[in-house]
């Protein structure tokens, strides 16, 4: 899915907005809209045509690291394939990606909604780790990581390995711990 797809479909939701409201507001047909959002290929001048019937604008930062959203499709992938340890590596080295840049780049990495995982767990994970390493920084949170979808009904781990003691509530960053997501903060600690 190319990173185009992601931006008009990220916008869009960000407005409550579905793929017919954005034809009229743009005048671009919705079945284009669709093939969109699916990964074809668009000019700059159509993604920017959304993205502004959205009320968004298109602002380019060269940055080589991995967001939020690509973070959450190999998450998906592996989680698909039962690698769990692997997705857990994905989600540390997004960890890394969002330290290691500051302001409007650490933003940046974690600015789009992600697609679902698959599992809750792993998507309040996701908007956990975005919130506490935005905040940090007093980087103003994008919506989207306290839509409902990202907190979990009861506390549960990763469940990477169940040998793994549950940590106490002092252990736990604050933002996953408000979603819900038992993970220990030293899973997070540079090595």
């Amino acid at each position: 899915m190319s990173r185009a797809s992601t931006l008009v479909r990220s916008a869009r939701k960000s407005r409550s907005l579905t793929q017919v409201d954005l034809a009229e507001q743009t005048q671009v047909h919705q079945s284009n809209i669709s093939d969109i959002e699916g990964g074809r290929d668009l000019s700059v001048s159509t993604l920017e045509r959304l993205l502004r019937g959205t009320g968004h604008r298109l602002f380019a930062l060269p940055i080589q690291k991995s967001d939020v959203t690509d973070a959450a499709s190999a998450i998906r992938g592996l989680l698909k394939g039962g690698n769990t340890q692997g997705a857990l590596r994905v989600l540390i080295q997004l960890n890394d990606n969002l330290v290691s840049e500051h302001g409007l780049r650490r933003g940046v990495l974690g600015i789009s909604e992600p697609e679902p995982t698959g599992n809750q767990v792993w998507d309040a994970a996701l908007a956990g780790l975005v919130a506490w390493r935005l905040t940090e920084e007093n980087i103003p949170l994008p919506a989207w990581v306290d839509n409902p979808r990202f907190f979990l009904p009861r506390p549960r781990s990763l469940r990477i390995d169940s040998a793994d003691p549950i940590p106490d509530a002092v252990d736990i960053p604050p933002e996953f711990a408000r979603r819900g997501v038992l993970v220990w903060a030293e899973t997070f600690e540079s090595v």
